[in-house]
């Protein structure tokens, strides 16, 4: 079997599961249909961009579709972006200012009207047999590697802020899908650094170097939505979390930096940091799986943002952690006692609020040193 039938089968392979994938997301009944609509189109866009060698077959010689089949590459990342979003915000909505994620794909194809779209096939094939030294292909590969630096840049500082966001706001929802997000994004980091390699080989004087990396690109890809497939399957309510209207309290802290506290004031946070300790204790809040800082919020007749600062600022620990502080305190006396000897730590990490093994033995030994079955056995020992 020659390498060219290779790839054939290997991108006939990747845009069937990319389909089958992308029927999925969107027939899965979920809450989070624009966030699995969005990765579906991402998914579609990437069978698109790797079915060149299965295109080649069925089209001989270049043509405005196979080029404008290429240019497709431009809209991959702007969907991921949006896609991160969405995931990310509970509030995301597709709005018309998101029309402006298309210019890099409108302008590479306006470039290539004059002198590709717009000739007969013997010009497009001098088109393609001299490539390296045509601006607009050149324009194009410098235009979509800059694309992919700016949104790549885009999208971990969104993911870095609603993390953030997430650990000051939230006790409970799962965040793993920032794991997820996170391992995707750097997947993708990786792979466009690899095309970036290819393409800088393709205007060089070693094009054949390029097109052993963009068959490697073509095998990487396979993997890749096996990946995504393992994921969503693992995963079909594929996530959402926050608030986009929520601030970090370093914003809220910068916004109030030129009011100086007064000693009175200080006094109130003292305050209000007792009653919440005495809430914590009495009322066990915390035992709710899906806790959110809003939840406490409406029932101290705290504001949120006062809460968030007293709990983010005051006490400097993230929302997320100190109501994890309060399970573990919970979870330890659980393991303390005689009476619950038989009760194991999964259904123990569930009666105190934790809803993964994962989220309670890393919390556990945070706060501990230890992990609990560790604890456990540690004071079976002590008590013989």
């Amino acid at each position: 079997m020659d390498n060219i039938n290779l790839l054939v089968i290997v991108s006939t392979i990747s845009l069937f599961i990319s389909l089958f994938l992308g029927v999925f997301l969107i027939t899965v009944k979920t809450k989070n249909k624009l966030s699995n609509s969005l990765f579906a189109l991402f998914l579609l866009i990437t069978a698109i961009d790797i079915s060149e060698p299965l295109f080649n077959t069925m089209v001989d010689g270049p043509s405005n579709l196979g080029m404008f089949r290429a240019s497709f590459a431009f809209l991959q990342i702007p969907v991921f972006y949006l896609y991160v979003l969405s995931v990310c915000y509970s509030d995301f909505k597709l709005k018309l200012k998101y029309l402006l994620h298309l210019l890099p794909f409108l302008i590479a194809n306006l470039v290539l009207l004059p002198r590709f779209y717009s000739v007969d096939v013997a010009s497009k094939i001098h088109f393609i047999i001299n490539r390296q030294s045509m601006i607009e292909l050149q324009f194009n590969h410098v235009m979509i590697h800059v694309q992919m630096i700016v949104y790549a840049i885009a999208v971990f500082r969104v993911l870095r802020k609603s993390k953030k966001l997430y650990l000051e706001n939230y006790a409970g929802k799962n965040i793993n899908s920032y794991n997820w997000l996170l391992q995707f994004a750097i997947l993708l980091a990786i792979v466009y650094l690899i095309a970036l390699a290819k393409n800088i080989f393709k205007f060089s004087d070693y094009p054949h170097i390029s097109e052993w990396i963009k068959s490697g690109l073509l095998v990487l890809g396979l993997f890749n939505i096996c990946w995504y497939l393992f994921k969503a399957l693992n995963n079909p309510g594929l996530f959402r979390n926050i608030d986009s209207s929520l601030k970090l309290v370093s914003e809220i802290v910068a916004e109030d930096k030129s009011n100086e506290q007064s000693i009175a004031g200080e006094r109130e946070w003292q305050e209000d940091i007792l009653r919440l300790k005495k809430y914590m204790i009495e009322e066990k809040p915390f035992l709710n799986p899906s806790l959110t800082i809003q939840d406490i919020s409406g029932k101290m007749g705290i504001p949120v943002r006062d809460l968030s600062l007293l709990i983010n600022h005051q006490i400097g620990q993230h929302f997320y952690d100190f109501v994890n502080t309060y399970r573990i305190e919970q979870a330890m006396n659980m393991l303390k006692d005689d009476t619950k000897s038989k009760v194991t730590i999964l259904e123990i990490l569930y009666e105190v609020g934790f809803n993964s093994k994962s989220s309670f033995n890393t919390a556990f030994k945070k706060h501990t040193g230890n992990t609990p079955t560790s604890y456990r056995k540690e004071l079976k020992n002590s008590n013989l």
